[in-house]
């Protein structure tokens, strides 16, 4: 959801998914970055998460707000858990959009996931229509196509 006040999309923010080392070195957090880097006057940050194995959302929601700052201008681009973050942000944060890469809907059975905190089942039952969005979701290769064509079209 674009705000509606003006703001304008200046910032990107990676959430990686939990269980990675460092993130620079895991998946391809490091292409997109590289990639978004390569617009002009656009920001793209990628940090290692606090409690990277559990990924508590007691601790990774206050980080995303207070390090990462994540806010009206910037799109979280969540991967795996990290995508469940995004949306679990989202409902009390306004930012400028969210990219759901492998996103999941439950603990999926995962006794580490449930104590995350993060079960997202309740997302869209809990009233908080101010900043619900409708989540789109992307594999990988659809995540690659759509940033590689978005920067050849600004060339």
């Amino acid at each position: 959801m674009a705000p509606s006040d003006g703001q304008h999309l200046c910032r990107a923010v990676i959430v990686p998914g939990n269980g990675v080392g460092d993130v620079v070195d895991s998946n391809w957090y490091k292409w997109v970055k590289d990639q978004l880097k390569q617009i002009p006057d656009f920001q793209c940050l990628l940090q290692n998460m606090p409690d990277p194995l559990t990924a508590r959302k007691t601790i990774w929601l206050p980080f995303m707000e207070k390090t990462l700052q994540c806010d009206e201008q910037t799109v979280i681009i969540g991967h795996s858990s990290g995508a469940v973050a995004a949306m679990r942000y989202a409902e009390t944060h306004r930012v400028y959009g969210i990219i759901l890469v492998s996103a999941y809907t439950s603990d999926l059975g995962n006794a580490t996931e449930r104590k995350s905190g993060k079960d997202i089942s309740t997302v869209h039952g809990n009233g908080r229509r101010s900043n619900a969005i409708v989540p789109i979701s992307f594999s990988l290769v659809q995540l690659m196509t759509l940033f590689s064509r978005g920067l050849n079209s600004r060339k």
